[in-house]
């Protein structure tokens, strides 16, 4: 992903959004494929460097993390459109303005390591439904989940943040888009303006 210096986005910020977007799309490109393996999931970040997540042993995932370890977890969050006409720099034409999209997206680039065994499982099991559903009962008693799924834990080795809100525009210009925003107040405009 291309990342300007004005989108960039530190390691804190970066896992900031992360831990408030927590579905994302695991990436294991193995090796000789066409294409990657692409699994929409839900996941848990533990700590600044390990995610855990599990999914069904039949996924496609599996065969790729074992041909190579090395995935991505990408997670990319409300997005906004920008007319052109809003970043017209003033004594342009605005139907001359160049058009845009607001967004933010982190790509974590990390270590797969496939859990197999029942207490590793449970162990990732367990951290995830503390953070989504405290006081579900124990998945030790459903063994049908338990002989259907593998665990999986991901070591973070590399943080690439986004934030693409024109940080190298100047103030008059940012409140021009920050206008159209709130005046139009539609889909991902709210969290747009909010990072604006």
């Amino acid at each position: 992903m291309l990342i300007h210096p004005w989108d960039a986005g530190t390691d804190e910020q970066s896992l900031a959004y992360v831990k408030d977007h927590q579905f994302g799309h695991l990436i294991a490109a193995g090796r000789g494929r066409e294409v990657p393996v692409v699994v929409p999931t839900q996941f848990l970040l533990v700590d600044d460097r390990t995610i855990v997540l599990h999914l069904a042993r039949p996924n496609p995932v599996w065969a790729a993390i074992g041909e190579n370890p090395k995935v991505v977890m990408s997670v990319a969050g409300p997005w906004a459109y920008i007319p052109g006409r809003w970043r017209a720099e003033p004594g342009n034409e605005p139907e001359l303005g160049v058009p845009t999209t607001f967004y933010s997206s982190v790509q974590l680039i990390c270590r797969a390591e496939v859990v197999t065994e029942t207490e590793g499982k449970l162990e990732i099991l367990r951290e995830q439904l503390a953070d989504l559903e405290s006081g579900h009962g124990d998945p030790a008693r459903m063994p049908r989940l338990m002989s259907g799924i593998q665990g999986v834990r991901l070591a973070i080795e590399e943080i690439r943040g986004k934030f693409k809100y024109d940080g190298h525009k100047d103030a008059a210009h940012r409140e021009r888009v920050a206008k159209g925003l709130t005046e139009r107040a539609g889909p991902g405009d709210s969290s747009a303006l909010s990072h604006l």
